[in-house]
């Protein structure tokens, strides 16, 4: 492709596309507000459906998530859970499938599940996982395998990966891609 053919979109869209992905994001007590506004703008480029705060995780408005969000946490609906057995409770009353995505020796890749949608997919404290008696009700635990000296990527990072997997399971057949 020659340079004159390249169009660099670097302007935020007016009018995105109509589509919401039927996945909802559950963070458990997360510390990083900075992560939680990472995680806020990888929602809002990958249109799902909602963030679910959970614990001490930190939620909007709040200065750190703001500068990491850019603006997204105004798009991406949300709602805060004083904990994650509650929410995966409540996501699960309503037909969601829960997937813990955690460092668990023996779970599948995310490349070898087959997500059921809608979907809820929980990502725990960077230093602590989710919460046990959180682990325990999901339908289903995976990881993201690590294959370097550290046993586990930045959980903003691993969020951004799993819901693009995510996305590419739902759009395989290319009919909710823009």
């Amino acid at each position: 492709m020659k340079n004159d053919e390249i169009k660099i979109e670097n302007q935020d869209r007016e009018n995105p596309p109509d589509i919401t992905h039927p996945i909802v994001i559950v963070l458990d007590r997360l510390r990083s507000a900075f992560n939680v506004g990472n995680i806020f703008r990888v929602a809002d480029t990958c249109a799902v459906e909602q963030i679910i705060t959970c614990g001490y995780t930190a939620t909007p408005p709040h200065p750190k998530l703001t500068k990491t969000a850019l603006g997204a946490e105004e798009f991406v609906d949300s709602l805060h859970c004083d904990s994650s057995l509650e929410a995966l409770r409540n996501l699960k009353k309503r037909g969601y499938q829960t997937v813990g995505i955690e460092t668990v020796e023996d779970a599948p890749s995310v490349w070898e599940i087959t997500f059921n949608f809608p979907v809820a997919l929980v990502f725990g404290n960077e230093a602590l996982g989710i919460e046990e008696d959180t682990l325990e009700q999901c339908d289903l635990i995976a990881r993201l395998p690590a294959f370097g000296h550290k046993n586990s990527l930045n959980v903003a990072n691993c969020a951004a990966v799993v819901v693009y997997q995510a996305i590419q399971q739902l759009t395989a057949d290319n009919t909710l891609v823009e």
